[in-house]
């Protein structure tokens, strides 16, 4: 079970902070976020804490479209994307896994929108990651 972290209202999750807690998806954490800077620099990075789940979160968004939330847990990261039935032709034929694929199609939907999360355990993650984020931007 993920021990959830960045738990303390009153510390923000800072570099050094966040770092401290991801070990060896570190690696990971600092290829995303070169390839989001890099292809995105449009995109906008806020952490805000949230009562509800008392724990801080990062939204990642473009203007006020938002493309996923980051939550820290020990020893990794998870990114949640949220899409509507429209992203379910381009999720099909994507080169994601079954996994992610089965996520989109059979999981709980909430209103109208469907949760596909990525937890970090290697380097392909962050190849999925690319993948969502560019099905993100091709929905209209």
């Amino acid at each position: 079970m993920e021990q959830h972290v960045l738990t303390d209202k009153n510390q923000f999750p800072t570099d050094e902070v966040i770092h401290g807690h991801l070990g060896k998806s570190k690696n990971l954490w600092l290829s995303l976020f070169a390839f989001l800077h890099d292809n995105h620099p449009d995109f906008n990075q806020q952490w805000r804490f949230y009562n509800d789940g008392k724990r801080w979160l990062m939204k990642v968004s473009q203007k006020t479209r938002t493309i996923f939330w980051l939550s820290v847990v020990e020893g990794t990261f998870r990114t949640t994307f949220y899409f509507t039935a429209k992203a379910g032709q381009a999720i099909a034929q994507s080169a994601l896994t079954d996994d992610l694929k089965r996520q989109f199609t059979a999981g709980k939907r909430i209103n109208k929108i469907t949760g596909v999360t990525i937890v970090y355990k290697n380097r392909q993650d962050v190849e999925h990651a690319k993948e969502l984020i560019a099905i993100k931007m091709s929905i209209k």
